[in-house]
C-alpha cells in the first residue's frame, strides 16, 4: 500500500512485538511509520491521530479477547483475521469472529471483517477446501488471494525492509505478486466501504 502511494502507520499492539522486531532489522520502507507499546487507554487516540485521507492505519493485535482488542476493533474500517487452513486455526479464528460480532452488537453497527488464509500452498488440501467452503457458507468474507507459504515472507523478520529491498529469498517475484494482489484486495474492500458510507 505504501508503494502504491498511501501513508501507512503500523501500531504494534501484540505483546509478541513482531512488527517491532521487523522494524528494528532495517530502515522502514518509505511512507511507513511504526509505533509500539500502545496501551488500551491510548489505542483509540493513536488510531484517530493517524487516520487521515490517503493514509492507512494497521493495528497488529494479539489473538485473544482484551479491552485493547475491543477498543481497536471499535475503530476499524476492516478487521482481517489471519488463519492457516487447519481445524485448530479455524476454531481459534471463529472465536475472533465472535468477538467482532459482540462488538457489533455493543456498538449497534456493522464492522467490516474478513479472513485471509496464510501459509497456503498452490495445491489446496481437502481440509483447506472444507474450511474455506464452511466459512463462505456462514457468510464470512474470504480474501482472495490467500497469502502463500513463501520463504521471503518469513525472511522479512530476519532482514527487515520489504520484498523489494531485502536480499533475495526464494521466488521473490511470486512473493511480490502475491503481496501486491493481497494489498489490492484489502484496498478495494476499504474503498468499497468508503463508497457505501
Amino acid at each position: 500500500m505504501a508503494r502504491a502511494g498511501a501513508w501507512v502507520t503500523m501500531l504494534d499492539c501484540d505483546p509478541n512485538g513482531s512488527l517491532t522486531l521487523w522494524g528494528e532489522r532495517a530502515k522502514l520502507p518509505d511512507r511507513m511509520h511504526l509505533r509500539n507499546r500502545i496501551t488500551e487507554s491510548e489505542i483509540v487516540k493513536a488510531i484517530k491521530q493517524h487516520d487521515e485521507d490517503g493514509s492507512v492505519v494497521i493495528v497488529d493485535l494479539e489473538g485473544v479477547a482484551s479491552r485493547l482488542v475491543s477498543r481497536a476493533i471499535s475503530q476499524a474500517d476492516l478487521v482481517i483475521t489471519p488463519m492457516r487452513a487447519t481445524t485448530l486455526d479455524a476454531t481459534i479464528g471463529i472465536r475472533a469472529l465472535q468477538l467482532i460480532a459482540e462488538e457489533e452488537e455493543a456498538l449497534g453497527r456493522e464492522i467490516r471483517h474478513a479472513v485471509v488464509f496464510t501459509m497456503t500452498r498452490a495445491i489446496r488440501s481437502k481440509q483447506h477446501t472444507g474450511i474455506d467452503q464452511s466459512l463462505r457458507e456462514q457468510g464470512v468474507d474470504i480474501i482472495d488471494p490467500s497469502l502463500m507459504e513463501r520463504a521471503s515472507y518469513s525472511a522479512l523478520f530476519e532482514f527487515g525492509g520489504d520484498l523489494t529491498t531485502m536480499p533475495p529469498q526464494g521466488n521473490m517475484t511470486a512473493a511480490q505478486e502475491n503481496a501486491s494482489a493481497f494489498a489490492s484486495a484489502v484496498f478495494n474492500r476499504l474503498l468499497n466501504r468508503q463508497a457505501a458510507a
